[in-house]
């Protein structure tokens, strides 16, 4: 699946394997590792009676507890295989609990999960992400724990074009999930069909710069609208130094914060394992 663009090549792929509960734990990395894709998940049937399916989503190195472009990835898969949900709304197992999915004019949403970490980030770590971004501490507006699953750290610049400007020092990152995020001047929002820039860079999972991610988006949703910062309806556009033009529509309803984008189907066959 290709997830956050509604035209081939141009979003975050996701490999999306189902029935895959006689798969044991080995056999999901191993594949996951063979595809060499940011995650690659596994469709399951749930443990909770009140999910639709459980997932599994793997990366080159390990697991995750949950993560926004394959949940989205996945459901879009499920629902075109010929899923239908149980109740009002696809509900998603996964590591995190259960996530709800809605759709809305043929686009999937997430509800964002609460984060499991929030606040300031350490002074040392501040430095790190500084020299890593190789920024001044004067060029960040603000910078958070946005947990989610993922360990993000969240940066805040003054606008999208300090996003795109950041040429990372991925060795100098090291470990760390870092996402930058910067709001566009309205007259460049409206010609660039979005509302702020986001760059997300994992390179202690194998993955210099992530192309569209919504756990991160997600992340930066759940803090900036608490402090006011992001408006209840907003677009945000990532990938765009990796040549992809990948969109995250956010909706906050009041009750939910929802993070969607489009998804199709770009390879389909049979795995064998």
């Amino acid at each position: 699946m290709d997830v956050f663009t509604d035209a081939p090549t141009l979003g975050n792929p996701v490999a999306v394997v189902f029935d895959a509960d006689d798969l044991s734990d080995a056999q999901m990395a191993a594949f996951a590792r063979w595809t060499n894709l940011s995650e690659t998940t596994f469709v399951l049937r749930p443990t909770d009676p009140a999910a639709d399916y459980r997932l599994r989503i793997f990366t080159t190195t390990g697991e995750l507890p949950f993560a926004g472009h394959p949940t989205l990835g996945s459901a879009h898969a499920w629902r075109d295989r010929g899923g239908v949900p149980r109740g009002e709304h696809i509900v998603q197992e996964c590591g995190i609990g259960l996530v709800d999915i809605k759709e809305e004019s043929g686009r999937l949403a997430f509800a964002a999960p609460p984060l499991t970490r929030s606040g300031p980030v350490e002074p040392e770590v501040f430095a790190t992400i500084c020299r890593g971004l190789r920024i001044t501490p004067g060029e960040v507006v603000a910078a958070e724990w946005i947990v989610n699953g993922p360990q993000w750290i969240g940066v805040v610049l003054h606008d999208g074009d300090a996003v795109l400007s950041i040429d990372p020092d991925m060795r100098a990152l090291g470990d760390l999930d870092v996402g930058v995020i910067g709001a566009w001047p309205a007259e460049l929002a409206r010609e660039k069909g979005a509302d702020v820039e986001v760059r997300a860079f994992v390179p202690g999972d194998g993955v210099p710069e992530d192309p569209v991610t919504g756990s991160l988006n997600a992340g930066f949703a759940v803090w900036l609208r608490r402090t006011g910062s992001l408006p209840e309806s907003y677009v945000a556009s990532q990938g765009t130094v990796l040549r992809r033009s990948g969109r995250v529509h956010v909706v906050d309803d009041g009750t939910h914060i929802w993070v969607g984008g489009d998804s199709v189907t770009v390879v389909s066959g049979t795995v064998v394992l």
